[in-house]
């Protein structure tokens, strides 16, 4: 963990990743470098309820033994953190708000999504691609 970069990582990011047919897909790159522990993914009850019924949705026809081994290795070796209540950002979907403020519970946290327009633009709030291409540069170093 000492090493790794923590971030928070939205549900349509673990959705991509499980439905790529493509072995060089962002979202795969990130999920695997949660699994590696490059990145220590940041949490919350709330988000893991999220991740559980959104992955749990019949139309996305994922393996249940899939989706609940990803929940566990997120839950098993991230960090289960408090909310930060956060004033005066605007979030288009309500229920992103709890992934920007898990993210703010995290001093040097990122937040991974393939909906950026949904967050405050910030640099810690990054597409996969972006991610994947700051931890290729962190490694470079």
């Amino acid at each position: 963990m000492e090493n790794s970069v923590f971030a928070v990582i939205d549900t349509n990011v673990i959705v991509s990743a499980l439905i790529s047919s493509r072995p060089d897909s962002y979202p795969l790159a990130v999920m695997a470098h949660v699994y590696s522990g490059a990145i220590t993914p940041v949490f919350n009850d709330e988000i893991i309820k999220e991740y559980r019924v959104v992955l749990g949705r019949e139309k996305f026809h994922f393996n249940p033994t899939d989706v609940e081994s990803a929940i566990a290795v997120i839950t098993s070796y991230g960090l289960n953190v408090e909310r930060s209540k956060v004033e005066g950002e605007v979030f288009p979907d309500p229920k992103d708000i709890v992934f920007y403020e898990v993210k703010m519970s995290k001093e040097d946290a990122f937040l991974v999504t393939g909906n950026i327009k949904h967050f405050p633009k910030k640099p810690s709030v990054v597409t996969p691609r972006e991610m994947v291409e700051l931890l290729e540069d962190k490694e470079k170093k």
